[in-house]
């Protein structure tokens, strides 16, 4: 129903020619209404199906795999990055579509549009991460969006990530303990441990993962600190496994 919703002329891709790596053409999209109608018009079926059963049948699709989708999308977000202020608007459009694409596409954008995020913006995330949650866009949000706020404004973030480590919505949990993912030498590795602590017996799948990969990033920097936490600290088996596999 949605196609009928953006009359504009949509912009055909050669799907044969991107699997083979020949596309030599140029998107050209210029506002929002266009990409969506856009992504809508390159729908690919035959993708669509198996894309749904890898995501445990959790979401629908429109079948764009990622390399179509950056084509399609690559003009939209250069021209984005010109804009002053980001449209929150436009991104909760886009997370109300049913169609995965569109919540890849709105964290695109606020990638694309980062360094505008304010920790006035933290709660507006918060409503992304609960709001058809999944690792897939969890994970992005925490690293590169909640990632981007505590870069510039720490005190107020790990302020909040003490807070959401202890909710009980598993996926701000995991946001808590990955939002210092890249953070390599600049990982304040107490509040690590503290997030971790606050997260040990769950038996919660995602968490355990999350603690393991958060682990084994940071032992990339401080592997001493990394192996500390796994001997003292009671870890789940999967998240000392994964903590562990570079110490």
């Amino acid at each position: 129903m949605f196609k009928d919703c953006f009359p504009t002329a949509p912009q055909l891709l050669d799907f044969a020619a991107v699997g083979s790596l020949k596309y030599q053409g140029v998107i050209k999209i210029i506002n929002k209404t266009e990409i969506i109608t856009t992504l809508y018009e390159n729908a690919n079926p035959e993708n669509a199906a198996p894309m749904k059963k890898y995501m445990k049948d959790k979401f629908d699709f429109l079948g764009l795999k990622k390399p179509e989708r950056n084509l399609l999308s690559k003009q939209f977000l250069k021209g984005a990055k010109k804009d002053e202020t980001i449209d929150w608007n436009f991104v909760f459009r886009l997370w109300s579509f049913p169609e995965r694409e569109f919540q890849y596409l709105a964290m695109e954008y606020l990638v694309a549009l980062k360094e505008l995020l304010t920790e006035e913006d933290l709660s507006k995330l918060k409503q992304l991460i609960l709001d058809k949650s999944w690792w897939d866009t969890v994970d992005l949000i925490a690293a590169k969006l909640v990632g981007e706020i505590g870069v510039r404004n720490r005190g107020f973030t790990e302020s909040a990530m003490k807070k959401w480590a202890k909710s009980e919505d598993i996926w701000i949990a995991r946001t808590a303990l990955l939002f210092q993912l890249k953070y390599k030498e600049d990982t304040n590795k107490e509040l690590l441990k503290e997030v971790i602590k606050c997260n040990l017996g769950t038996k919660e799948f995602f968490i355990d993962k999350a603690i393991g990969w958060a682990l084994r990033e940071y032992s990339k920097t401080d592997p001493d600190f990394v192996r500390n936490v796994i001997e003292t600290v009671d870890l789940a088996p999967l998240a000392k496994r994964e903590g562990g596999k570079y110490v």
